[in-house]
């Protein structure tokens, strides 16, 4: 039974068929005796491993915890609220993914949190729900967390489920949500996210090294004000470096529809883009059509290079789990205030992730002496002056705008090619 839990666990994290393949051999240890249970075993063991290499980043290889990993992320919580015994959370912690957690992308890198917690909070609880609208359904899935599974703290992790969890908020007093990257706050919902844009930027700068058309691809699902952040972000930072660059940007108005997504790249592909990018929860659709193109690739929300190493150049990502983990052990410990947590590189919310094998060392060290310049300060790459697309100066001369004024931008910069749609 051991063998069996185990062997699932590592199932729910692989595609809907390989995953019945599984579920089938796992069955039949149970049914025909010891030998079929060594079998399978070793044959589910060699499929796990090949299909985790090419669907999400490598378990054995990759902590979820992140960079630090999760024995020091427990030990530096535990100093920090003064020996704090992470053993004794024992609360019951829900999440909500607008998608699958196996898309690659914004809700694998948001379950690498889950899981991190889970790793550091051996006694507490938790429920998930994935493909979970931004609509009325996700205040019906997380009043279910609260009665059905006690859940006490939810973490809901899509741009659209803020308003719902407000809602819910309202009828459930006691519980306490943490929404990532909304603009909005409750009493007892706060919001935390990450300055990726940081991060954004400094791919930005690769990209503008990188091509040699000097037009870019940027796939995006909404023109909310974050995915606009990003594009501008991603254009600033090429321009940096080549001042002839532009970026053409794609609405898909869908967070993941692979087709969709491989048939845009292909179409920018056809009008000389040679390096894309995206702001989608799936990332994987554009990176493997950029990859049968051939042309280049920068990632966005997990480190995706093992897609198509040839085609990467390296892309922004996240680290949700010690971030999650210490707004969980305030809840527990009854400090916590609803606030607009925003955490940049020097947070370790966000990163660079490796580059590709055919980016030239030169190109890395300028990228690596960008991202340095932001962690340092000295570079800030929303100081203005910044002009929108019609010329208009959108941000003084001098002036660098918080996070949270960057977060309400309505505008794209000149060199973004297209318009954002009503």
């Amino acid at each position: 039974h051991h063998v069996s839990s185990e062997c699932l666990n590592r199932v729910n994290r692989v595609p809907v068929t390989v995953r019945l393949i599984l579920q089938k051999g796992i069955y039949m240890m149970h049914t025909r005796g010891f030998k079929i249970l060594v079998a399978v075993s070793l044959l589910t063991a060699i499929l796990v491993s090949s299909v985790m290499g090419v669907t999400a980043q490598d378990e054995a290889a990759v902590d979820p915890c992140g960079p630090v990993g999760a024995e020091a992320t427990a030990a530096a919580l535990s100093e920090k609220y003064g020996g704090f015994d992470l053993s004794s959370v024992e609360e019951t912690i829900g999440f909500l993914y607008v998608g699958p957690v196996d898309d690659f992308g914004y809700n694998y890198a948001a379950n690498q949190g889950q899981l991190c917690l889970e790793t550091l909070f051996p006694n507490a609880k938790f429920v998930s729900a994935e493909n979970v609208p931004e609509n009325a359904e996700a205040e019906r899935v997380m009043e279910g967390m609260i009665r059905r599974d006690g859940a006490n703290l939810i973490f809901p992790t899509s741009f659209g489920h803020l308003d719902p969890a407000i809602r819910v908020g309202e009828r459930f007093p006691d519980v306490t949500f943490f929404h990532m990257g909304g603009p909005q706050l409750s009493t007892n919902v706060g919001t935390f996210f990450g300055e990726i844009w940081q991060m954004v930027y400094a791919s930005g700068v690769a990209a503008g090294y990188m091509t040699e058309t000097n037009k870019l691809g940027y796939i995006v699902a909404f023109p909310i004000p974050q995915t606009l952040l990003n594009v501008n972000a991603f254009e600033l930072g090429a321009q940096s470096v080549n001042p002839d660059v532009e970026t053409v940007v794609v609405f898909t108005s869908n967070w993941c529809n692979p087709s969709l997504l491989a048939e845009a790249t292909s179409t920018l592909i056809e009008q000389g883009v040679d390096v894309i990018t995206q702001h989608q929860d799936c990332p994987k659709p554009v990176i493997e059509a950029a990859d049968r193109g051939g042309i280049m690739a920068v990632g966005y929300h997990a480190d995706a290079h093992s897609v198509a190493p040839e085609s990467w150049i390296t892309g922004a990502y996240w680290t949700w789990g010690p971030t999650m983990a210490d707004l969980v052990v305030q809840a527990v410990m009854g400090t916590y205030v609803p606030d607009h947590l925003r955490l940049g590189i020097d947070g370790g919310v966000v990163d660079l992730s490796e580059f590709g094998p055919n980016v030239p060392a030169d190109v890395q060290e300028a990228v690596l002496a960008v991202k340095a310049g932001i962690l340092s300060g000295e570079i800030f790459p929303f100081e203005g002056p910044i002009l929108d697309q019609d010329g208009n100066v959108v941000i003084e001369e001098g002036v660098r705008p918080d996070t949270l004024e960057l977060e309400t931008m309505n505008y794209l910069v000149q060199g973004v090619v297209g318009s954002i749609p009503e």
